[in-house]
């Protein structure tokens, strides 16, 4: 069964920098991830997540109406393997239909 973690803090108490190593992690152990980020943050340039401690990556912005459930499922069968983990930055600005 898939799990839920939902990290949350004041500005500036380092949750970006959580998800990147957790992110990390994963990866660095063969697993596949998806990062998401809401696609008006582009403080770190668009479709990007950045920690003030200066670890960044790449991530898939996402708009108010995008399907995130069908964009995994598409990436789930693009052949690129199984997907371990789906980490989202700045998930408040997710709207209900996505959550």
């Amino acid at each position: 069964m898939a799990k839920l973690y939902f990290s949350y803090a004041t500005m500036n108490a380092g949750k970006s920098t959580l998800l990147l190593q957790a992110a990390y992690n994963y990866q660095e152990r063969g697993m596949r991830v998806v990062m998401l980020i809401a696609a008006f943050d582009d403080r770190a340039g668009t479709g990007r997540i950045a920690s003030r401690i200066g670890l960044e990556s790449e991530a898939i912005p996402f708009h108010a109406k995008d399907d995130l459930y069908g964009l995994i499922e598409r990436l789930t069968g693009d052949g690129s393997g199984e997907i371990a983990c789906v980490f989202v930055d700045e998930a408040q600005f997710l709207g209900e239909e996505q959550v």
